[in-house]
């Protein structure tokens, strides 16, 4: 128990503020966020969306023979060059991919969380776990 229990700074906090109908997710911040280059894929997802409708399955499939390319000395320099937005995206297909386990995938699963994790830090696996939107 608290040694001071009379105090009242606690009334002071609105806690309103933290309503989860209000929560705005910052990747869902909007189009004024992005950079150049995610601008413009997103302006072709919006021109083109049959073309990325239905293909998740596609793309995590293309993502795992990447990162299965990359030699192990090359993937810490890989992991380096991305900015914090691309080490979560990186994290969520690592997850994704463990979803699914294929023949030697785990292993270089494996490989990637760690380098991934080393630069992003803890907060970038709780911010994969906890984002609503996946990949």
């Amino acid at each position: 128990m608290s040694k001071n229990t009379v105090s009242d700074r606690f009334r002071k906090v609105d806690v309103d503020e933290y309503d989860e109908n209000k929560f705005v997710d910052e990747e869902e911040g909007g189009e004024n966020q992005l950079g150049p280059d995610e601008a413009e894929v997103d302006s072709l997802i919006r021109q083109y969306p049959s073309l990325f409708t239905g293909q998740h399955d596609r793309a995590e499939g293309l993502v795992l023979k990447v990162l299965s390319s990359f030699k192990s000395t090359d993937i810490e320099k890989g992991v380096q060059s991305l900015d914090k937005n691309g080490v979560d995206l990186l994290m969520k297909y690592i997850y994704k991919g463990f979803e699914r386990p294929s023949e030697n995938s785990s292993a270089v699963l494996l490989q990637w969380h760690e380098k991934a994790l080393s630069a992003g830090g803890v907060g970038c696996i709780v911010r994969v776990l906890t984002a609503r939107k996946t990949v």
